[in-house]
């Protein structure tokens, strides 16, 4: 487990906040200049592939190498930043990984930290009620935008022009991919849906390189951070649950290696309770934020109980609080889920 290190010194933080508190998100945006879009399928997917085809499922494994975890480790109560959770940066854009190299992506795109209220929903709603919504306290928004699991497949609204216009009213964009889910998923709808067992992690690299093509195919930006939904399942099957985790960290090295921040949201007595379990244990290639489900009403990003306190902390976590909920903003009624984070959302051009 690395500990974030500051990088600037505490009085040029407190210079660029106070900025960033007079001047709203673009002054934060311009700290980490932006390279231009390029997505080069990494060659990880060929390879595993062709690996697959000359060995056995247990000597691909073997043969695989392996880089530490890499997931956000304790960066002290006060964050990186040297400021107190206090609300003080609610509602700004943070570059992602101030604290330390960990925070970066492979691919060396800057991501970013937004934190504040957000929801998703599951068919993106069109502009005109994104305008209406600025009515709220929210200003982030869970868009499925990809993955064969996907409730809402038709999603007539979404497209690089979408992206472009809710991004430039103030919106950041949480991305979720809805793939393969694990052979023991809870869910009856999602089991036409489940993950091969013959090689879990070359179907999760595979899904992996889908998720990176059809975000930048959206104006996705390398840095971004794209967010797997793997839907609860039952993580005292060991075998079930080793492929499950065989899976996640395939789709979280594909995404890494392409430039972009691959993130998990599950259910917290499933998914992220197994996920935890894996970084206590010292398993490479996790997530680098986490998105967890506990639907107790009110928002709690860092008293999550499965959760220590030092994981994913600080810039790495969102709290879906409330589920299946239905608001009505500007005249614009929408079914949502409530989020709040403190994690690495979208970057949009």
């Amino acid at each position: 487990m690395c500990e974030h290190k500051p990088i600037i010194r505490r009085g040029a933080i407190v210079a660029m906040v106070v900025a960033c508190l007079l001047a709203g998100p673009t002054a934060a945006e311009a700290v980490v200049p932006r390279p231009a879009a390029s997505v080069v399928k990494p060659a990880s997917v060929t390879a595993t592939a062709s690996m697959a085809a000359s060995v056995t499922a247990s000597e691909a494994v073997s043969a695989r190498t392996y880089r530490p975890a890499r997931a956000p480790g304790d960066g002290g109560d006060d964050g990186p930043f040297g400021f107190a959770d206090t609300g003080l940066l609610d509602g700004l854009d943070l570059p992602y990984g101030l604290g330390g190299d960990e925070g970066a992506p492979s691919g060396g795109g800057p991501a970013r930290v937004y934190r504040g209220y957000g929801f998703d929903t599951c068919r993106t709603p069109p502009l005109s009620t994104m305008r209406a919504w600025l009515r709220s306290r929210y200003r982030a928004i869970g868009v499925y935008y990809g993955g064969r699991a996907r409730a809402c497949s038709t999603q007539r609204h979404l497209n690089r022009n979408w992206v472009r216009s809710v991004h430039r009213m103030g919106w950041r964009i949480l991305p979720i991919y809805v793939g393969s889910q694990s052979p023991c998923v809870r869910g009856r709808h999602l089991r036409n849906h489940r993950m091969s067992t013959d090689d879990p992690w070359g179907q999760g690299a595979s899904e992996g390189w889908d998720a990176v093509r059809r975000a930048a195919a959206l104006g996705f930006e390398e840095g971004s951070a794209l967010y797997l939904d793997m839907e609860a399942y039952n993580v005292k099957r060991s075998h079930c649950a080793d492929h499950t985790l065989d899976f996640i960290r395939g789709w979280d090295r594909e995404v890494d290696d392409a430039g972009y921040l691959p993130g998990l949201y599950s259910s917290s007595e499933s998914g992220i309770r197994h996920i935890e379990r894996a970084r206590r244990e010292g398993y490479d290639d996790l997530p680098r934020a986490v998105w967890f489900a506990r639907w107790q009403g009110k928002p709690a990003v860092r008293d999550e109980p499965v959760l220590a306190r030092e994981a994913w902390h600080p810039h790495g976590r969102i709290h879906q609080y409330s589920g299946s909920v239905r608001e009505k903003h500007g005249g614009r009624r929408l079914a949502i889920d409530r989020d709040r984070l403190d994690g690495p959302v979208a970057v949009v051009g």
